[in-house]
């Protein structure tokens, strides 16, 4: 099956049905990352990957690695963290922040796929409401963090951070936690690894992800203005 080259103006989508096989999931080539063009992609299950040196790639994979709401699984290491409050957790208080520091190259890596591009992209997703992020504070520093897009009953993660031990997994838990307050359906981790694994992610086959998707895409939820989110309940 040959990829879809999209325009670079008014982008077109493909359905997410005729992604290739190897390397699983990639559907498109070309395109912008407009906000209209990025909402357009997550409404209908897509999400951009690529590397600097690549043209934008678009992606829906066969199998989609999700948190269903109520499934999230905390070890007791990290129940113990959370009682003790030591951190203060916020959303939406550092968006540019937490996505700079998910963008930094990790460990044994050279480079980043959150490039300029896209990092800028995301920031307007942001301004117009669309991206949230969730950050974790010890004292003044900013140690962990998760931002994603909101679709309707679907938060799609996509990148997260950590500076101190489990603080992307507390960015995790008050995200799911909050999301499970409102009445959200799945968080959308997109491609699994052993950390997502842990903590009671799942793969989703792509018919039954988009399904979930497209039923609840339309649903707006109210995302909290104020400094601190949901407490933790303890």
């Amino acid at each position: 099956m040959n990829l879809t080259l999209l325009d670079s103006h008014q982008p077109v989508f493909p359905h997410p049905s005729q992604a290739v096989r190897e390397p699983d999931g990639l559907l498109a080539v070309g395109g912008n990352l407009s906000p209209s063009t990025l909402i357009d992609a997550y409404r209908q299950g897509i999400f951009p990957w690529y590397q600097d040196d690549d043209p934008i790639l678009w992606w829906s994979p066969s199998e989609r690695c999700v948190i269903q709401m109520g499934d999230l699984h905390l070890s007791k290491s990290l129940r113990r963290t959370l009682r003790r409050q030591q951190y203060t957790v916020t959303t939406d208080q550092d968006f540019a922040a937490v996505l700079e520091a998910c963008a930094a190259p990790r460990d044994g890596d050279s480079g980043t796929w959150i490039t300029a591009e896209m990092a800028e992209a995301y920031i307007q997703l942001h301004q117009i409401g669309q991206a949230h992020s969730v950050e974790v504070w010890e004292s003044e520093q900013l140690v962990g963090g998760i931002y994603g897009v909101a679709v309707g009953d679907v938060f799609c993660g996509e990148s997260m951070f950590s500076r101190v031990t489990d603080g992307s997994k507390i960015a995790m838990a008050y995200l799911c936690h909050w999301l499970y307050q409102q009445e959200f359906r799945l968080l959308d981790c997109q491609i699994e690894n052993p950390h997502l694994i842990s903590m009671g992610a799942e793969l989703m086959p792509r018919d039954e992800f988009l399904e979930l998707l497209l039923a609840g895409r339309d649903r707006i939820h109210k995302w909290p203005k104020t400094a601190e989110p949901v407490p933790w309940p303890v």
